[in-house]
């Protein structure tokens, strides 16, 4: 098992069981036909990196039948305007260039739009990538790499922020990546990106945020080790509420700004809790098995004594939650959704039907697993009657 960035030797220390495309929600009549693969993660000492060490290819999980959509969530659309105006306040001057990876149906370019700013998006998805172009942002139905950018050719070397979100960790050749991004930023340039925290995954046995598409999962400490491999380095950190616990990451060329003075207390509490080392995957790997443990049983004990189990939003997350755990229709009857794609059809690997918000609200179960824990206070505002008429939320994780 070797690192995808630095072809070191990476310490494997535990597997989730075959799993399933995330995304790849589906019809009964592809049940067969269904792609899994053995998602083992692993530890790179050197850069202290955790990674899958395999994963499908990127063709299988961002394609013409992506289902995540960013404008689908009014909390990201919150998120993204502040986000926006932090880039805005801290490194944008007036006329420059900005370039999103990832964009997806444009939600987060949407806040430059209408500006002077020069701006473009990178989307591979070509069903969101084709939204992102009717509400007219500009977008490139391209992976980004060192070949598509030289799509974008007047952008090279003076481009003054290159921006991410949740993207980063899902892209497995980060060397390309960090190539591509010196050949566009300017002498002061940027290169910001915000991605799951490992450490409050660590914090809150979040395993489910580990799944097919996020290969990565960063710490400050991986990401200032990774772009000190390379002419750029981390300058700042800073915490974020977003999918459970995400960091956003600002790096520069060496040497071009100034670091804050946040960026060593956060990387001296990771060392406090061993993020930059092998010892805290075995506490890691314990925390999982008993949290799954622990999670059957309480789904078993409800299902003994006659209780309704629906699940609530069909997330990649709840993936990774269904087939570690083994958790299919004799436990939990429907996953409920608004994501018209996903409508209809099954769960991955475990085959749970996705039905409409609608049926949740018309046959109010017993107890609601809550899949989408990240976006609890937005969806609690939403399922008031479902509390009202003692109805339970569930999770793995505390609520």
């Amino acid at each position: 098992m070797k690192c995808k960035i630095t072809n070191n030797k990476i310490i494997p220390f535990m597997s989730f069981g075959k799993m399933p495309i995330a995304n790849g929600f589906l019809e009964k009549e592809n049940f067969e036909k269904e792609f899994f693969f053995n998602m083992e993660v692993g530890f790179a000492d050197d850069i202290s990196l955790f990674q899958l060490k395999d994963h499908p290819k990127p063709e299988q999980m961002f394609n013409a039948k992506y289902p995540f959509f960013t404008g689908s969530s009014e909390y990201m659309k919150i998120h993204f305007v502040k986000y926006a105006k932090f880039i805005k306040d801290n490194y944008l001057k007036s006329n420059c260039k900005i370039i999103e990876i990832g964009s997806n149906d444009g939600t987060f370019l949407e806040n430059f739009k209408n500006s002077a700013l020069k701006y473009i998006g990178f989307e591979p998805s070509s069903n969101v990538a084709e939204v992102a172009s009717k509400k007219r942002i500009k977008t490139l139905n391209e992976f980004f790499n060192q070949e598509s950018i030289e799509l974008i050719k007047d952008y090279k070397k003076n481009t003054e922020v290159i921006f991410a979100a949740n993207v980063i960790c899902h892209i497995p050749n980060l060397v390309d990546l960090i190539k591509s991004v010196e050949k566009l930023l300017s002498k002061k340039g940027v290169f910001i990106f915000e991605e799951p925290y490992l450490g409050e995954m660590f914090k809150k046995t979040s395993y489910d945020q580990i799944y097919d598409e996020h290969i990565f999962m960063f710490s400050g400490t991986s990401v200032k080790k990774i772009f000190d491999l390379f002419d750029m380095e981390l300058i700042d950190l800073i915490k974020q509420p977003t999918h459970g616990g995400s960091m956003r990451y600002v790096v520069a060329r060496k040497g071009q700004r100034d670091r804050s003075k946040s960026l060593s207390n956060i990387l001296d509490e990771e060392k406090l809790n061993n993020l930059d080392n092998y010892k805290f995957c075995k506490q890691f790997k314990m925390n999982c098995e008993n949290s799954r443990h622990r999670l059957k049983k309480l789904l078993k004990n409800f299902k003994k004594d006659g209780k309704k189990i629906a699940g609530y939003a069909a997330t990649s997350k709840s993936t990774t939650v269904l087939n570690y755990c083994k958790i299919g229709t004799d436990i939990i009857d429907y996953i409920c959704d608004t994501t018209d794609e996903k409508i209809n059809k099954y769960s991955p690997g475990m085959h749970i039907p996705i039905v409409p918000i609608k049926h949740f609200r018309e046959n109010i179960p017993d107890i609601a697993y809550l899949f989408a824990w990240n976006h609890k206070q937005e969806i609690f505002n939403k399922e008031k009657e479902f509390i009202s008429k003692n109805g339970k939320w569930i999770s793995h994780v505390d609520l």
